[in-house]
């Protein structure tokens, strides 16, 4: 292969050419490039700065999502020990209330008790007294009908008055 070495004369047009091509890219095509480059550059600067802002926005929303998150928390806390302590209260006057009631239905079942025990005794000395003077009614009919006993019975009486 040969090395071909171009002329003079071509290489002045050529240089006459790229020289219009160059002055004509110039005028119609480098200017609107440019514009649509500086165009294109300041809509992502803008992009960039509304993303920015954006980054902070939601930074500061998560600060207060965050804060609101926490003061929840507090409240919930705040009203879990309330009911805690409410529920603690309630179960200790329940049980103050039941002590009560059940002190008081002890003493009235004591006093039940005592009642029916005194009648029963009453009923006891009643039935036993009773039963007493029957035995002596009976006893002593069957000693006065007999008159030797019945004197017997007066002389043992007479006797036992005269040693007291």
């Amino acid at each position: 292969m040969q090395i071909v070495t171009p002329e003079l004369g071509l290489i002045f047009w050529q240089l006459v050419i790229f020289g219009i091509v160059l002055l004509l890219l110039r005028a119609f095509a480098w200017k609107p490039i440019l514009s649509s480059l500086k165009e294109r550059e300041s809509s992502i600067e803008g992009a960039l700065r509304m993303a920015d802002q954006a980054k902070l926005e939601m930074q500061q929303l998560k600060a207060g999502n965050e804060k609101l998150l926490a003061e929840a928390r507090l409240e919930r806390d705040r009203i879990l020990k309330e009911a805690t302590d409410v529920s603690n209260q309630l179960i200790e006057q329940a049980k103050n209330k039941a002590t009560e009631e059940g002190s008081r239905m002890i003493l009235q079942a004591r006093e039940a008790i005592q009642n029916e025990k005194n009648a029963a005794l009453a009923e006891v000395k009643n039935t036993a007294a009773q039963l007493s003077i029957d035995i002596a009614e009976r006893i002593l009919r069957r000693e006065l009908t007999d008159q030797p006993a019945q004197q017997q019975l007066v002389d043992s009486y007479l006797k036992e008055v005269k040693l007291n």
